[in-house]
């Protein structure tokens, strides 16, 4: 099995909180941010997404947070897509720390959205096939 995508981030000092720690907030962030990278480098752009009339949408999301970040930390957050065969998928993502340790795991249920019927695509597995001119990055 091939390495699941991640994107490097250096934690910065106005996203800690009074603690000195990574807001909890901020993890969102960078799982968001990791996922939007993913899409880009399947070649799928948020114009694009919205020409082909269908947008990503967040249905749950569950942060189990086991290390701290502070100022400066440089970590790596990851992202795999997980498809079932039916209108949602799964979405992990760890966040990592340099020297390996792992400061948060984050797992999301999603869905594609039909912008004009405001209602899930009843397969995004393949639609997500057919926009992404590189779909491995999906498992696809």
């Amino acid at each position: 099995m091939s390495e699941p995508f991640s994107v490097p981030v250096t934690v910065r000092g106005y996203e800690t909180d009074t603690q000195g720690h990574l807001n909890q907030s901020v993890y969102l962030n960078y799982a968001e941010h990791a996922r939007w990278s993913l899409l880009r480098a399947a070649g799928i752009s948020q114009a694009g997404l919205v020409a082909s009339g269908v947008g990503p949408v967040a249905l749950e999301t569950t942060i189990r947070f086991r290390r701290e970040l502070l100022a400066g930390d440089e970590v790596s957050v990851s992202c795999v897509f997980e498809w079932g065969g039916g209108k949602t998928f799964r979405i992990r993502q760890v966040v990592t720390k340099a020297d390996g340790t792992v400061a948060a795991e984050i797992d999301a249920v999603g869905g594609l959205m039909d912008l004009s019927e405001r209602r899930l695509v009843p397969d995004p597995r393949q639609r997500f096939k057919e926009l992404a001119a590189e779909p491995e990055l999906f498992g696809l």
